[in-house]
């Protein structure tokens, strides 16, 4: 298994092209399915959930290939209404063909889908968003089969908000017969995204951004060309390694309000930071101090998944710094390794607290997760000596070659073959 060796003490300096986002980029795919033609994807980032996405388009029957950045989906063959268990375990996201699937097909046969580990996340939202619309839904032995002919549109009020389930339901829409109303919908760029392929494929979907969704449903969309807008997680966990380790980078291909409340904390930390069109630059010069408490909220809070490597961030600053996670419930797995590169963090529930320290120390540690994996990244680029980071398969489902990334930066990092990284889990 391959491990990152760091060298920390290194100031970040130079610019840096952000990747398509990956969360947007695993809906879209999925939405392909709907479209029966060729659709192709613009700066699609080259990342192991991708992959894993593309498997399962190719087994369902569609033609996938790739063309530099761009990525061509053929779905105008048949498909199959089903994905298999080995498939569905590579990562949490593949839950969204269930609304893909059942709208192209009127059946759809799934198991439970993996990914990282962070505490419940059920799909109750998802079935209950798709009975509205009509599927007839059974569940055992960790399988879902949905069934339904033509799905009818309907009024799906979420309880709590979902990306997921929000998604799902834009999916089973676009092809159901009359008008669904989506309230309570998540309010994501990643939601808008995909309203917009819908809409080049000829979806009738408007409200995305806001808490209610509009879809009347067509009998076909066609294939379309999209580009993927850019990476925010990526974007902040960049900003959050230039506060770490000090330095000054620049960000392009990057939508700055989008990162609004990462920016916030930026300055607060003590670094400057402008932003234009496409563009933000951020520098650190001198000692960061604690900004104020960091309360993870749905879109547009700030994300639960730029908290870790945030945090990351404030381990160096004077004072005290507070994160509140009211998303997840185990979104604190990458403490523990921090706390062997000396970090003074306390945690309690979804409350961390820490206490600023005068330097890190270089430690071996390990990625729980795709985002606390990052934070370790960061933390090991502001530490004293060499650190050692394994589970880099948590990052490579998130991060288009995140050391030549940070390597063109200054940073000090490789990445080589090491010992065993443990049984892979579900991330």
């Amino acid at each position: 298994m391959s491990v990152y060796k760091i060298i920390g003490g290194r100031r970040l300096e130079g610019s840096v092209r952000v990747q398509g986002a990956k969360n947007s980029a695993l809906p879209l795919l999925a939405a392909s399915v709907l479209s029966e033609g060729i659709s192709v994807f613009r700066n699609c980032p080259r990342l192991s959930d991708v992959r894993a996405t593309v498997e399962i388009l190719r087994h369902v029957g569609c033609r996938v290939y790739a063309e530099g950045d761009a990525l061509y989906v053929d779905a105008s063959g048949p498909i199959l209404p089903e994905v298999p268990d080995e498939l569905m375990r590579e990562m949490r996201s593949s839950v969204i063909f269930l609304g893909a699937l059942l709208s192209r097909c009127g059946e759809v046969t799934l198991s439970l889908p993996g990914g990282c580990e962070l505490g419940p996340r059920p799909v109750d939202l998802h079935l209950r968003a798709l009975r509205c619309l009509g599927a007839e839904i059974t569940e055992a032995a960790g399988r879902i089969c949905c069934r339904a002919g033509r799905l009818t549109g309907a009024r799906i009020q979420l309880p709590a908000v979902s990306v997921g389930a929000t998604e799902n339901a834009m999916l089973a829409a676009a092809r159901a017969e009359g008008t669904t109303v989506i309230s309570g919908a998540a309010r994501e760029p990643e939601i808008a995204d995909l309203q917009a392929y819908l809409r080049e494929a000829g979806a009738l979907v408007s409200g995305a951004g806001s808490g209610v969704i509009r879809i009347r449903g067509v009998d076909k969309l066609r294939g379309a060309e999209h580009r993927i807008i850019p990476d925010r997680i990526a974007a902040a966990t960049y900003l959050s390694a230039a506060a770490a380790a000090g330095g000054r980078i620049r960000l392009y291909d990057v939508l700055p309000e989008q990162l609004a409340p990462v920016l916030q904390t930026m300055r607060q930390l003590g670094c400057s930071v402008s932003a234009g069109e496409g563009i933000v630059v951020l520098e650190r010069k001198g000692p960061l101090t604690s900004p104020g408490p960091i309360i993870t909220r749905p879109y547009p809070g700030f994300p639960t998944d730029a908290q870790p490597p945030v945090m990351a961030a404030c381990l160096l600053a004077e004072g005290t710094t507070v994160f509140i996670e009211t998303i997840f419930e185990s979104r604190f797995r990458h403490v523990p390794d921090l706390r062997r590169m000396g970090a003074e963090i306390q945690t309690d529930g979804k409350t961390a607290v820490i206490r600023g320290v005068k330097a890190l120390r270089g430690a071996e540690v390990e990625a729980a997760d795709l985002r606390g994996g990052a934070a370790l990244v960061a933390a090991a680029l502001a530490a004293e000596g060499e650190s050692t980071v394994r589970g880099l398969r948590h990052l490579d489902r998130g991060y288009e070659e995140l050391e030549t990334t940070l390597g063109s930066l200054g940073a000090e990092i490789r990445r080589q073959d090491g010992g065993d990284e443990g049984e892979q889990s579900d991330g």
